[in-house]
């Protein structure tokens, strides 16, 4: 079965040409640039699309798809996400990692207890945050950097996590 990577969700229209603008949800935008389809998942349904244009406004990406002619057509595509597939996305750079990756990894400590499961990624700007759910306990927010995530093994699922003084393990 083929994964797919979301890399943006259409949010609106853009003119009465068929353009539309996307939310991007992808660190580098200009990836959109470089690719000459994507596959749009709208109404439970995934279609590969050519695009023919992309620009770039304030903070979103507008893009022009193949048979999309005007803004009534556009409409349609609200709330739509637009996917790649798994080879079609940018490599990780060391020490990187996709958030679909992390997602249910068990959390332990160094000396191998387990703290938790990994169930979310905050996007704060300075560093992300990692939420991890715990049994019978609070969520634990470990910020994702060096000195606290000593570890991360996709393979088997596991990261290693030395939990800050101050925040409760």
């Amino acid at each position: 079965m083929e994964k797919y990577f979301v890399i943006g969700q259409i949010v609106n229209t853009q003119g009465i040409k068929g353009e539309m603008r996307v939310v991007p949800s992808t660190d580098d935008i200009t990836r959109f640039e470089r690719l000459d389809y994507v596959y749009v998942e709208r109404r439970g349904e995934l279609a590969k699309m050519n695009i023919t244009s992309v620009r770039y406004h304030k903070q979103f990406v507008l893009i022009k798809l193949e048979g999309v002619n005007d803004m009534t057509a556009a409409e349609g595509f609200k709330g739509a996400y637009l996917k790649v597939t798994e080879d079609m996305a940018i490599p990780c750079a060391e020490n990187e990692y996709y958030i679909r990756d992390l997602l249910g990894m068990t959390v332990k400590t160094p000396e191998n207890e387990v703290i938790g499961t990994l169930s979310d990624v905050i996007e704060t700007g300075a560093n992300d945050v990692y939420v991890v759910k715990r049994e019978g306990k609070k969520d634990l927010l470990l910020p994702a950097i060096k000195s606290c995530i000593t570890n991360v093994d996709v393979e088997n699922n596991v990261m290693l996590a030395v939990v800050p003084e101050g925040l409760e393990p």
